[in-house]
């Protein structure tokens, strides 16, 4: 039997999403159309975006429904970034990075993996007001943003701050003051193919899809109902973050001696850790693992097949050691026995690969 800890790659679809899925598509629709069917299928997209801004603390009005993260990323930075330096954390998502452009200007991290505020500050003093873009928590390394503080030095040089919340959202408690953010259905348990860009109240932003009006003319195309559904479906805070952190906190203990664990020392996500075993490479571990039917990832998910040295562990200056880290996301329904599997496994993958490179 499969072991599946690849959570920050994608969630198992929650049953209550499924259902909605199946209700959505039975019931169809346009949104947009004005017939009896039409409006059915438009309370059945108000009521999500309700969910979807009561759960994460925006009104309703400035909910944006997307195509997943990566869309509402880059609706936030071509947006929001217009006329404006844009400043990007040194660990930040490559779809992040790729919105942002070769001209971005790059926030250094702390050995362990949290923003360094005070090149933040100093950067923000140098120049006219800026976007800054940092998530709320690494998808690597599970480590969490003092976004806060962040928000705190934006505000003090009139910068806006916009938040990948992607891995956050519904794991940990989403930070306020910031002016934008970025969630993802297929993170949170729900189906891929529908996002979220939350925007504070009064912020303007002008559309990067045009078409016929959707979402307020923010975003064009006929919204992705089935999957928005989904997404709000699966809002509902379900309580796992103890569960998952004691899973956590026992593979890392069962490792300790033989692994080095990145960003410990910093507050990090319940569900995650970056495991390195140095000197064997990142992609051997995924592939050895994968053989004993255990499902890891090193890196994001979206370089699969292009497994490389990780630039997150390296901009944590862990030099060599950024080759060799692999990535454990616990999904909301690991099993009990999850951690001492996975290190029964990691343990005969460690004596084998360990003794090879020796």
């Amino acid at each position: 039997m499969t072991l599946y800890l690849d959570a920050n790659a994608t969630e198992p679809l929650r049953p209550a999403a499924r259902a909605a899925v199946i209700a959505a598509l039975d019931a169809g629709g346009n949104p947009s159309a004005v017939h009896g069917m039409g409006r059915a299928a438009r309370r059945r997209l108000e009521e999500a975006r309700e969910a979807v801004a009561a759960r994460f603390g925006a009104r309703s009005g400035d909910v944006v429904f997307t195509g997943g993260g990566t869309e509402a990323n880059a609706l936030a930075i071509h947006g929001l970034g217009r006329g404006r330096r844009v400043l990007v954390g040194a660990t930040e998502h490559p779809a992040v990075l790729a919105a942002a452009g070769p001209g971005a200007e790059v926030v250094p991290v702390l050995g362990d993996g949290r923003v360094d505020l005070g090149a933040l500050e100093r950067m923000l003093a140098e120049g006219p007001p800026a976007l800054v873009c940092l998530m709320a928590a690494n998808n690597e390394t599970g480590v969490i943003h003092p976004i806060a503080e962040a928000a705190a030095l934006c505000r003090v040089h009139g910068a806006l701050l916009h938040m990948d919340a992607v891995q956050a959202a519904g794991r940990i408690p989403l930070p306020e003051g910031v002016d934008s953010w970025a969630i993802s259905g297929h993170k949170l348990g729900g189906p891929p193919g529908a996002g979220a860009l939350l925007l504070r109240a009064g912020l303007e932003l002008p559309a990067l899809i045009a078409g016929g009006g959707q979402e307020r003319g923010r975003r064009g195309g006929t919204e992705p109902l089935p999957a928005i559904a989904g997404m709000a479906a699966a809002v509902a805070d379900p309580g796992e973050a103890g569960r998952l952190a004691a899973l956590r906190d026992r593979i890392e203990a069962g490792v300790a001696g033989e692994a080095v664990i990145a960003g410990a020392g910093a507050p990090r996500l319940p569900n995650t850790s970056c495991i390195i075993l140095p000197g064997v490479a990142a992609e051997t571990q995924v592939i050895a693992l994968d053989l004993a039917g255990v499902r890891v990832s090193a890196g994001a998910a979206c370089s699969s097949g292009k497994v490389a040295r990780s630039p997150v562990l390296a901009a944590m200056g862990l030099g060599a050691m950024a080759g060799c880290g692999i990535r454990i996301s616990l999904p909301w329904n690991a099993p009990e026995d999850a951690a001492e599997r996975f290190l029964v496994a990691w343990a005969a993958m460690r004596a084998r690969l360990s003794k090879s490179a020796a």
